[in-house]
């Protein structure tokens, strides 16, 4: 089993990041209820250090990393920035992890996006009317899973509920 140890501190802030790197694309691709998404990238983060104990990927969970939106760019540089932290961090794990460590990380990636993307509802009014996830969101979600190489979990913009 791979752990902390084995990775040294540049190397484990890149797997740190990527994560939270996916959940920044999709809070900037729509304006509006960050908070609920970073709560909601929270909870997925506290859900994932403690369903696993012990595993890669709860250690990364229970270590999430401080990132200043600022630092991957703007909306147009954080769409080539955020796959590319991504990427990083996979094809880092891929030399040094076992096939399910890589595959646990890339669906905690796409979780925690996903996650961030159903927590408000874009459009309508006052929330009424709108999409649980908007198109843009969906846009960066796949881009994210053709990142990772992986399947959506939730596909295409979810339908309007009242």
């Amino acid at each position: 089993m791979t752990e902390k140890a084995d990775f040294n501190a540049e190397e484990w802030d890149r797997l740190r990041q990527a994560p939270a790197a996916a959940a920044i694309m999709v809070i900037a691709a729509e304006r509006g209820g960050t908070i609920r998404e970073s709560v909601a990238v929270g909870g997925e983060y506290a859900e994932a250090a403690k369903e696993a104990p012990g595993t890669l990927l709860a250690a990364i969970a229970s270590d999430p990393p401080k990132i200043d939106r600022e630092e991957l760019g703007t909306r147009e540089e954080l769409s080539v920035r955020g796959p590319q932290v991504i990427s990083e961090a996979v094809s880092l794990l891929e030399t040094k992890a076992a096939a399910d460590e890589v595959d646990a990380f890339k669906l905690f990636c796409l979780d925690v996006a996903e996650h961030a993307a159903e927590a408000t509802k874009s459009g309508g009014f006052l929330g009424i009317g709108g999409k649980r996830i908007s198109e843009k969101e969906s846009a960066a979600l796949d881009q994210i899973a053709g990142t990772l190489g992986i399947e959506r979990s939730v596909s295409g913009p979810a339908p309007a509920d009242a």
